[in-house]
């Protein structure tokens, strides 16, 4: 793994979590950082499922050769986590 690709992820991270913030009906409060973090791991989450019924796929985030279902089930996999992440830890009544 090189630094290149430590970035794509980030970036991909941070757009999967932006677009899930964004679909997640209500209020999330979360840094730029928890947004990055929640969207990879959405992202990791949604391509395991996703492996789990059809098999993994050759290059999840292209646009290329009709791959760009691997954007909406990253996508799907960010809302879950995003809409699970309260559930997981609450805020606190001095927050």
């Amino acid at each position: 793994m090189n630094f290149g690709s430590i970035i794509s992820w980030i970036l991909c991270g941070l757009i999967v979590g932006l677009i899930s913030r964004f679909l997640v009906p209500g209020r999330q409060s979360m840094s730029i950082p928890m947004t990055i973090l929640l969207g990879i791991g959405g992202a990791l989450l949604g391509g395991f499922l996703y492996s789990q019924f059809r098999g993994v796929s050759v290059d999840p985030f292209s646009l290329a050769r009709h791959n760009w279902y691997g954007w909406i089930v990253s996508i799907m996999g960010g809302m879950l986590v995003v809409w699970i992440y309260p559930f997981v830890f609450p805020r606190k009544w001095w927050q």
